[in-house]
């Protein structure tokens, strides 16, 4: 019989076909043999180096550990099995069989990264714009992206950064809903502007309720994994199996997992299970080769995910990749659209990003947009467990769609406005009460930070005079009260009618405005940090330096907040080199 097995599947792994499904489990390890381990040595098992060598938001081999003064984060104690020997079935570029060669090396693809920014928003006259409409954004891939090129001693891509996913990286002190019935709590605060007294900062702030682990509606997720020739390096599938390992730890009796894989052609080699134990031993037997049929490995993610659908629960698809797709549909446009129409079956996607040199960052970015779900990048042991583990419940479970915000400024308190980042996310006036229009959505205990740097009115600006008295813009009339109507809407999951909740911004937050401190500060720090990053010229001469500063008026007791005060180092070196 055995025989019988290990001919059959070398013909499969010769002729290249993919079974759907392959289900057969590697053998389990004895529980009295299994032990527990962190995040990192999880990893290892996968990355075959020393954990020592992974922390906090760097793939890369160093020597002497964590930055000085940054401690680790306390590790998280795991129950997976360990990893299943190598003789075990696996499953190489969607075939399967036994242990594959490793790969002839690959050509140099530093310059096949893809980033699709936008420019640094413009300043807006109140007189003329007093309404500023958006969409709400809780992915964070831009600021461990950012990290990475950062960690390797880099720049970053202007168009890799947007300053929005930087502020929603961190968490704030934002008060808990009071209740489920608004299922976000609303802050605001103003603040001067440490790079340019002429203005002021408001800050705006939402949290969503928390879920228990407990209280989480079971789970359909469907793991959608490339296994394609791209992903052979060890920031890429290997630090992939040991991500969604992860999320096999957080699973319920409940809940149920399936594997799809994609290189040359599609196939699932693991049917819902249960068990989490399946799952780890099914991801460790996933090799790369293989070119990227990325559109055909997503359709049939889809399809399983809707064959398994759970009423009233979580259906989601998970994908993993590069994004370097390019056998079949590999078109942006294309891909958005076929997510778009696969999300009306009530699926949504959270798109995981790993890898450098040809990373497609510009089509993570949107799909998980369009597909009501998330992004973010995975470069580290450590970013898994932030993502996938302590922060599991906002990845998976939605308590408000399509939130939108909504500002309209009183041109006799603002004279002058821009919104920080949010760039991709602006809607139009009209499309705030319009239900048809697709915003974010958010999880449970997301938070979202917007800031907008205003001009109070009589104030100096940005913009310059008109010439033509015709074309001037009126006097501010003398009025007190408010300074601005902050607007949102919102859907609750299932719902097609949004809500609407309206709150006045006092004028005096303008006039009693002090230097950001505390918490408010941090987020400022994080909000000019993306800025400089962008190149914004309306920063003057503040520096990564100032970033620095300001930042450490701030609690800094959080791996996080520590190693973002590293990062801005690193900034400021990039940035002097790249001026020489």
């Amino acid at each position: 019989m055995r025989t019988i097995i290990f001919a059959t599947m070398t013909a499969l792994a010769m002729t290249g076909s993919v079974p759907a499904p392959f289900t057969a489990p590697a053998p389990a390890q004895p529980a009295a043999e299994r032990r527990d381990s962190d995040p990192d040595r999880i990893c290892a098992r996968y990355l075959q180096e020393d954990p020592r060598d992974y922390y906090g938001g760097s793939m890369r081999m160093r020597s002497g550990g964590p930055p000085s003064g940054v401690a680790a984060p306390s590790p998280m104690v795991n129950h997976a099995p360990q990893m299943a020997q190598e003789r075990a079935a696996t499953v190489v570029g969607g075939r399967i069989g036994g242990p594959m060669p490793r790969p002839m090396p690959r050509p140099d693809l530093r310059d096949r990264e893809r980033y699709a920014g936008e420019e640094v928003a413009a300043v807006r006259a109140v007189a003329d714009e007093p309404v500023s409409t958006f969409g709400v954004d809780v992915d964070t891939g831009s600021y461990a992206n950012v990290r990475r090129f950062l960690n390797d001693n880099r720049m970053p891509p202007q168009a890799a950064v947007r300053t929005e996913e930087m502020l929603n990286y961190f968490r704030y002190d934002y008060p808990r809903p009071a209740d489920r019935s608004r299922p976000f709590s609303i802050s605001t605060d103003v603040t001067t502007t440490p790079w340019n007294p002429e203005t002021r900062l408001l800050r705006v702030g939402l949290r969503g309720y928390d879920v228990a682990a407990r209280e989480r509606p079971a789970a359909n997720l469907v793991f959608l994994v490339d296994v394609s020739g791209s992903m052979f390096s060890r920031d890429k599938l290997p630090l992939v199996k040991c991500s969604l390992a992860l999320v096999a730890e957080q699973m319920n009796p409940r809940d149920r997992v399936s594997i799809v894989v994609y290189s040359g052609a599609a196939g699932r080699v693991l049917d819902p299970t249960g068990d989490p134990r399946r799952v780890v031993e099914a991801l460790g037997r996933l090799q790369a080769g293989g070119s990227t049929a990325g559109a055909q490995g997503m359709a049939l993610a889809y399809r399983t995910a809707r064959e398994n659908m759970i009423e009233g629960g979580i259906n989601r698809v998970i994908m993993a990749t590069d994004g370097d797709f390019n056998v079949g549909l590999s078109n942006n446009d294309a891909i958005i659209d076929m997510v778009e129409r696969e999300r009306r079956s009530g699926v949504q996607l959270t798109a995981l990003g790993f890898g450098t040199g040809n990373y497609n960052e510009a089509m993570m970015e949107q799909v998980a947009n369009k597909g009501n779900g998330n992004y973010a990048y995975i470069d580290s042991p450590r970013e898994a467990q932030k993502v996938l583990s302590q922060e599991l419940s906002s990845t998976l479970f939605t308590i408000a769609q399509d939130v939108k915000i909504q500002v309209e400024f009183n041109p006799a308190q603002v004279a002058e406005y821009r919104l920080i980042g949010y760039e991709n996310r602006a809607l139009r006036e009209e499309d705030f009460a319009n239900d048809a229009v697709d915003a974010g959505d958010i999880g449970a205990g997301h938070q979202v930070t917007a800031l907008y740097e205003i001009v109070p009115a009589g104030g100096r600006g940005w913009l310059p005079e008109r010439r033509y008295e015709g074309n001037r813009r009126p006097g501010p009339p003398a009025q007190a009260g408010e300074m601005a109507h902050l607007r949102l809407r919102y859907k609750l999951p299932g719902q097609n009618e949004s809500r609407l909740i309206e709150q006045p911004l006092s004028a005096g937050a303008i006039r009693s405005a002090r230097a950001p401190s505390g918490d408010t500060a941090f987020a400022v720090a994080v909000a000019a940090y993306g800025q400089l990053l962008r190149g914004d010229t309306n920063m003057g001469r503040f520096s990564f330096a100032d970033v620095r500063a300001l930042a450490q008026r701030a609690n800094l007791n959080d791996w996080w907040r520590r190693e973002f005060v590293q990062l801005t180092q690193s900034a400021e070196a990039g940035g002097a080199r790249a001026s020489r």
